[in-house]
């Protein structure tokens, strides 16, 4: 089997110099370079960074760390702070939404809930054959999806409160009509009626508002895995992409449309995940179990080890795994800080 292909988005928040959302995004990417990937986003607060395609970890960790680095020195130039953080640490929920025309259609369609959704995600790309195969590795991929979220869940302050979630970041995003965790899917053609189940109600605009946690890409050939808060590093960023592709090449290997899972175990799983993250208990969705996290974490490696030996990562992910669940994740960190009194905003930015 050819070894898949992975890109990363990361969006990334801009604040003031007192950590307040600073809807300057334009002008920030502006001052970029054009050989640079970098879109704006839903609200002016916001910006993402786009990897080229890549073949390797170490090849997506010196971009992202290049990327992250001249976005926030634009952001610098206009006086803003660039934060890894997945929802605003101050400020006021609503936000100005962007200047364009696709932008401003959710805005007039979903109102307070476009301009409430500041928050920054994580979606890592993989390289699949075709819709059919990305339809399928969803559904194996489905059973692990809660294991990510707590893996790299980076969002418990939102406007100077601790919200007593790990990820309040995929509790505010699941509030979209076709968002949070996927369907089982039969089929490519399964999916494409479902999406036009939502087009037909007006619940979606167009398909690219498929929000499922994981989804085939509608402009790439790949399956997008998109239940990630952006996590507090890049170190992390790359664990993530590299379980991602593991997983991928898993499910290619093993075949067939994937395991069903009752979809209330699944719901369980996620609600432990964003709450608790790695620090208590999590579901082991394939079992109907409820272990430590840090079993959870366990098996997962076990199911994608072929995998990691093939991409000769064994090291990377063990290691990586290892210094979350010592050093903690984001949201670990935001936590103690909170607590302690620290600024959480100074924790989580960008080069700091």
């Amino acid at each position: 089997m050819n070894i898949p292909s992975i890109g990363v988005e990361e969006e990334l928040l801009l604040v003031s110099a007192t950590g307040d959302p600073l809807p300057r995004s334009k002008a920030v990417v502006d001052e970029l370079t054009d050989d640079l990937d970098v879109a704006l986003e839903l609200t002016r607060a916001q910006v993402e960074i786009n990897s080229p395609v890549c073949t390797s970890a170490g090849e997506l960790h010196a971009h992202l760390t290049k990327m992250r680095a001249a976005l926030a020195a634009a952001a610098a130039e206009e006086g803003g702070r660039l934060l890894a953080i997945a929802v605003p640490p101050h400020g006021r929920a609503a936000q100005l939404v962007t200047r364009k025309p696709r932008y401003e259609e959710m805005f007039a369609r979903y109102g307070q809930l476009a301009r409430e959704q500041g928050v920054c995600g994580c979606h890592v790309h993989v390289d699949v054959p075709d819709k059919n195969a990305a339809v399928w590795v969803g559904n194996h991929l489905r059973p692990w999806l809660p294991t990510l979220l707590a893996l790299t869940a980076n969002s418990p302050v939102y406007l100077d409160q601790d919200t007593g979630f790990a990820s309040w970041r995929w509790l505010m995003w699941s509030r979209w009509p076709c968002a949070g965790a996927p369907p089982y899917l039969e089929s490519a053609e399964h999916y494409d009626r479902l999406v036009g189940v939502h087009l037909a109600a007006g619940t979606i605009m167009d398909e690219q508002m498929v929000y499922w946690d994981v989804r085939p890409s509608t402009h790439l050939p790949t399956i997008e895995v998109r239940v990630s808060d952006v996590p507090l590093t890049v170190d992390e960023t790359v664990l993530l992409a590299t379980l991602a592709r593991a997983l991928v090449m898993t499910a290619l290997r093993d075949g067939g449309p994937g395991p069903r899972v009752d979809p209330e175990v699944l719901r369980a799983a996620y609600w432990l995940a964003a709450r608790d993250g790695l620090t208590r208990d999590g579901v082991d969705v394939l079992a109907g179990e409820t272990v430590p996290m840090a079993q959870v974490v366990g098996r997962l490696l076990r199911e994608v080890a072929p995998a990691l030996e093939e991409l000769g990562a064994v090291d990377l992910v063990r290691d990586g795994v290892e210094r979350v669940l010592r050093d903690g994740n984001g949201a670990m960190k935001q936590r103690r800080a909170f607590r302690e009194g620290d600024d959480v905003v100074a924790l989580t930015e960008v080069g700091s």
